[in-house]
């Protein structure tokens, strides 16, 4: 199986992209893309995500994940789910459902609701209601819920009517990468990213 570095570089070449070409289109040095396929460093999510998108391969591909070989090594299949405890889960029930546009799909009583949302499990977890679960751990708690969207001018408009929390502006990381955030009852981050042509004045 190739590394990271070395799918990099196969399809920059099969695109016929330099490593100077590749670096300007993202954003970054041609030093930056040499240390990539070099496997001296790894690129940050938007690049990946931007390169798959140039390459026209998905990220797995890129990323050369092995589906088979873990599949057949792991007997137990894990299901992937986020967990957002929250201190108001009414409000944040609430919350969710418009912003999602659908009705928990799971929801027990005032403990915690949870969302089907594109094959992954969300759930949203009443604090003051964790009896026996530890979520103390040592890191500092913070993280933002991502979602892409194939017209974030449209989805930031659909935001703004529903009036149901505080998002910023639609900002620029690069021209491959524009988001705004939305904040929810708890100031949890939600980051949401997309396709973007800016409207003409």
């Amino acid at each position: 199986m190739l590394s990271i570095g070395r799918k990099i570089q196969e399809y920059r070449v099969k695109n016929g992209f330099s490593q100077e070409i590749l670096a300007e289109k993202l954003g970054v040095s041609r030093q930056s893309v040499s240390k990539w396929e070099l496997g001296q460093s790894l690129p940050e999510v938007d690049k990946i995500i931007t390169m798959s998108n140039l390459f026209s391969v998905t990220t797995d591909e890129l990323l050369s994940i092995n589906r088979k070989r873990f599949s057949k090594s792991n007997k137990t299949k894990l299901r992937f789910g986020i967990y957002l405890i929250v201190k108001n889960f009414k409000e944040s029930l609430y919350f969710y459902e418009i912003f999602l546009s659908m009705r928990a799909s799971k929801l027990a009583h005032n403990i915690f609701a949870q969302f089907f949302y594109d094959g992954i499990y969300f759930s949203i977890m009443n604090e003051s209601n964790l009896k026996g679960h530890d979520y103390t751990g040592n890191g500092d708690h913070k993280f933002a819920l991502n979602f892409w969207v194939n017209d974030l001018q449209s989805e930031y408009e659909r935001i703004k009517n529903l009036n149901i929390g505080i998002s910023t502006e639609i900002r620029q990381v690069h021209s491959n990468y524009n988001y705004f955030n939305l904040y929810d009852p708890d100031n949890n981050v939600i980051e949401i990213t997309g396709n973007y042509r800016k409207e003409l004045e």
